[in-house]
């Protein structure tokens, strides 16, 4: 064929055969090392070098001579569709293929798990066929093109980039190569050429099978059986006999029906994942068995009952994250282990439902889901994201529209976990995207259709491509509204909803508030698992790669947008996930686990209650113990609880413990082993506030005998042996990625100047007054105790909007321990705190800091009550005076974050850099959605706070 594929938009491939949802077990494997030579363009000459390159693998994370490329929605050339640039890198793959001379007589096909973004396959020098669609399998027929027992020659060439790249413009890094394994396969020439099954919530199950034959004519006679279930339910050949519904379409095309109603079925869902193996028979025209497949399926019931979205009869929430397939080191190659750890970690912190932005994920984590219980909605390989209004309507892109979403449906129809189908992504809204939801549903009626672009510019009009309000960071205000309106007609689940740019995901605790008290609302998907950061050397002599805790081994860094000389690029817009690119959890992780735990724990007039969260399940899986401040764990009995239920749990006596304070916590682990998680895993740890504080600050009478005066420098600050830098006023934050609209406008509270106006004694007290430009006026009441200072603040602000108001002091080296009484152990904010625990917390100063992609504002813990600073240069400890005051402890200056692009840039201080905030702004999801909501804000006024220093 002479067509330059890569560049015709109404030709997706040619010789390819029709995709499906069986697996085959009799294979050839050839993965590993191939000859391998990389092209300027699809059109260059292939020399006569060849290097070797590993399949699967990208080259561009092969040091071949190509290297990633990152832009959100724009491409990386100026040209429109379908004009490509004139450097398009093509990879060249070659060996050797001998197949196993017992397949002589057999049909052989050859399978590319995906390819990106254009393959072309050739055996022997014959071109065979080519395929265009990056994350799906393409197949090819090489019956008598090879010969078994023999040796051919296979070569796979893939074009980077193709006319179908600007489908394919999903907000990640552009790679290029063979991304999932290849392999040949056999059959015999009467085969199976897909199986389908329908399987309901009451039992009734369809198993469709359709049969083809590799001579073209089918023979008279053939047969389908099939077995159900595991021991002991054991639907037999015989027992199907008659419940046979066929159908012979043609004399080359076949199709058999059987049906059936399995009694006393057990039903899937996220929370009771239980699937059933159905093994099909195709059995020759004697009754021998031809070709065989196997499934696993589960038998469960999608369905939209008037503004709600049904799993077996019941609404559920979905307590959704959006994710792409990606790993730090191989880009889009993944081990089976990588995918399991997804879904396990997913599990771990209380997601029960997943969205594959914006393509087909592997099939494997499919199997995953069903397994592990995690709801699924499949999305196309489509996103036009620099160029949808163009192609939505172009009649030469609707072939590719309407394949690439069909093909997703015959890969994946059987999967339990998948309840909706997606259309793409941020793409517009033309016919094509009606063309392809008119194809998914007549082949599949039994799932709902989405497609957020069809319902963005106006929720209220009638849908032809969308079956579900999908917003994409609508503000909360807004969906409530909606659902409160009477004039909401679909479903409302959030297709991105919070975005995990850096330190961030706040308000999450409202959103989910909002959802679980309002009807008509049903939850969303967080904007996204993973940090796409890849593993980069930066020092020519570090040894081998690796990472902890979300940092990367000395001498290598996570590389973002640019740092691969691609140009253009969106920075650090791709490090926006839940997980580091290591997978370590993030903080957020913890306030969405939290939120969505199976128990939540409330006390009131004296009376503790614990209500089961779940949709379908008791709580027998769980075992819980409770502590008090400061006590040690004692197991509790959890009531038996049906899913929405509730009942009292019995309060410990609190009476004799030492005054302050009281909380109690309930640890709740798994019982038994679960897939996800070995017995003994924390799922939550739901507190409650048993007593309020007494005495939030030292009084005057719990500190000694006024002391001498106060001592201060020239300049009215406070001079102090365990202080390097005196207490100051602080009014900025280094930027955090959702501060990007306000970072310019905060420049003038980075750099404010302090003009000393006066100093008045008396005694042992002192009263400091400074001017911040025409920001800030600060007044600070120092009185000297015996061994201690009592700070009393009043800062006047000139300013609309700030990211803090609070104190920043230096300690000198050798203080490296902290303890502190309030959240944590995490790091928590003002509008993400839930997911924290009020206790005695301590860790070293090292190891308070968040080391997102991008250095930023991080490490605080919100509502610190008292926190000591200790080590060898000896103890510093701060009393404040509320309970909602926000404290970090870092080894990093404001300015020193804001200044580095990276992590190994930041040079760590000797001392402690110590903020004390009277409040903190906070965190919002503003890089991409909503700011936080008005509480969190700082606006001009009198703030007032006392604190007291003792050494």
């Amino acid at each position: 064929m002479t067509v330059a594929v890569w560049r015709e938009p109404a030709v997706s491939g040619w010789g390819r055969l029709p995709m499906h949802a069986l697996d085959h077990p009799e294979r050839f494997e050839l993965d590993g090392v191939w000859r391998f030579q990389l092209l300027h363009d699809p059109e260059e000459a292939v020399g006569e070098s060849w290097g070797e390159i590993a399949v699967p693998g990208c080259w561009t994370m092969q040091d071949v001579g190509d290297h990633p490329w990152y832009t959100n929605y724009r491409m990386p050339w100026p040209e429109p569709p379908p004009f490509l640039p004139a450097d398009n890198p093509t990879g060249v793959y070659e060996r050797e293929v001998e197949v196993p001379a017992g397949w002589a007589g057999r049909r052989i096909v050859l399978h590319v798990g995906a390819a990106e973004s254009v393959l072309l396959v050739e055996l022997d020098g014959e071109a065979v066929g080519a395929s265009k669609d990056s994350h799906l399998a393409a197949e090819f027929d090489l019956t008598g093109r090879v010969r078994p027992g023999e040796r051919s020659v296979l070569r796979l060439t893939v074009v980077k980039w193709s006319d179908g790249s600007y489908l394919e413009d999903q907000d990640h890094w552009w790679q290029a190569g063979i991304t999932r394994p290849v392999f040949l396969y056999a059959t015999d020439p009467l085969h199976l050429t897909d199986v389908r099954v329908s399987a309901d919530m009451t039992g009734e199950l369809a198993v469709d099978a359709f049969v083809a034959h590799g001579a073209g004519t089918l023979p008279a006679g053939w047969s389908v059986t099939a077995t159900v279930g595991d021991q002991p339910l054991e639907l037999d050949a015989a027992w199907w006999a008659d419940r046979v519904e066929q159908e012979r379409v043609s004399s080359y095309a076949g199709h058999t029906r059987l049906v059936a109603t399995v009694p006393d079925v057990r039903l899937w869902t996220a929370e009771t994942p239980y699937t059933y193996e159905v093994k099909v028979f195709l059995h020759r025209p004697d009754g021998a068995v031809a070709d065989q497949t196997s499934l696993r399926i589960g038998f469960r019931r999608v369905e939209i009952v008037g503004r709600d979205l049904l799993v077996n009869g019941v609404r559920v929430f979905f307590r959704g994250v959006n994710r792409h397939d990606f790993h730090p080191v191989t880009g889009r190659v993944l081990s089976a282990a990588d995918l399991r750890a997804d879904l396990v970690t997913m599990k771990r912190f209380g997601f029960n439902a997943v969205r594959t932005s914006h393509y087909p994920n592997d099939p494997r984590l499919l199997a995953l889901a069903d397994e592990l219980g995690l709801y699924v909605i499949d999305e196309a390989n489509i996103e036009c994201h620099a160029y949808g209004h163009e192609l939505a309507d172009d009649p030469l892109y609707t072939g590719q529209f309407v394949e690439r979403v069909s093909r997703m449906v015959r890969r994946d129809v059987n999967h339990p976990s998948v309840i909706i189908w997606s259309l793409g992504n941020e793409s517009d809204y033309g016919a094509n995207h009606d063309a392809a939801a008119g194809w998914v549903r007549r082949y599949d009626p039994t799932r709902p259709v989405q497609y957020e672009g069809a319902i963005r510019d106006d929720w209220e009009r009638p849908q032809t491509a969308s079956d579900i309000l999908c917003p994409m960071y609508p503000s909360l205000d807004s969906i409530v509204e909606h659902a409160r309106s009477g004039r909401q007609t679909l479903p409302l689940i959030m297709c991105e909803y919070s975005h995990a740019m850096g330190n961030s995901n706040g308000t999450l605790a409202e959103h989910w508030a909002a959802i679980e008290s309002t009807p008509g609302l049903q939850g969303g998907f967080i904007w996204e698992f993973w940090d796409h950061g890849l593993l980069q050397r930066t020092d020519p002599a570090a040894g081998d790669p690796g990472w902890s805790d979300g940092v990367a081994a000395p001498g290598w860094r996570w590389a973002y947008g640019g740092d691969f000389g691609d140009e253009p690029n969106d920075g650090n817009f791709c490090a926006d996930g839940l997980v580091f690119p290591d997978r370590t959890p993030k903080p957020a992780m913890y306030e969405h686990r939290e939120l969505a735990a199976p128990i939540r724990l409330t006390y009131s007039d004296g009376v503790l209650t614990v209500r089961n969260r779940q949709h379908f399940r008791d709580l027998s899986w769980l075992s819980a113990s409770y502590s008090v401040t400061g006590s040690s764990p004692v197991a509790v009995a959890l009531p038996d609880i049906r899913p929405g239920g509730s009942a009292a749990l019995a309060l410990p006596d609190i009476s004799e413990m030492s005054p302050g304070e009281a909380w109690l916590t309930l640890r709740v682990v798994t019982a038994h082993d679960e897939p996800w998680a070995p017995a003994g895993t924390e799922v939550c740890a739901p507190q409650v506030r048993l007593r309020a504080e007494t005495r939030p600050l030292p009084d005057r009478a719990a500190l000694r005998r006024p002391g001498s005066p106060v001592p201060l420098d020239d300049h009215g600050l406070l001079v102090h042996p365990l202080l390097s830098r005196a207490p100051e006023l602080s009014l900025w934050r280094a930027p955090i990625d959702n501060d990007r609209d306000h970072a310019s406008s905060w420049e003038v509270l980075a750099g404010l100047a302090r003009r000393l106006v006066d100093v008045r004694r008396d005694g042992a007290r002192a009263v400091v007054r400074a001017e911040y430009g025409d920001v800030a006026t600060h007044v600070q009441e120092i009185t000297a105790y015996d061994g201690a200072l009592l700070f009393a603040e009043t800062v006047t602000v000139r300013h609309d909007d700030l990211p803090r108001v609070g104190m920043v002091f230096e300690t000198v080296a050798g203080l490296d321990h902290l303890d502190w009484f309030g959240l944590g152990p995490w790091e928590c904010y003002p509008d993400r705190r839930f997911g924290a625990r009020v206790d005695r917390h301590a860790a070293p100063v090292d190891e308070l800091f968040t080391p997102y992609v991008r250095p930023q504002e991080s490490g605080g813990r919100f509502g610190v009550r008292r926190f000591t600073l200790a080590g060898a240069a000896g103890d510093l400890t701060v009393h404040l005076d509320d309970d909602r005051r926000q404290v970090s402890v870092t080894r990093y200056r404001a300015a020193d974050l804001a200044a580095a692009r990276h992590h190994d840039e930041l040079v760590p201080r000797a001392g402690c850099v110590v903020h004390v905030d009277a409040v903190h702004r906070g965190l919002g999801t503003a890089s991409c959605g909503p700011d936080t909501l008005p509480p969190y804000l700082i606006g001009p006024g009198t703030y007032t706070w006392s604190w007291t220093l003792t050494a």
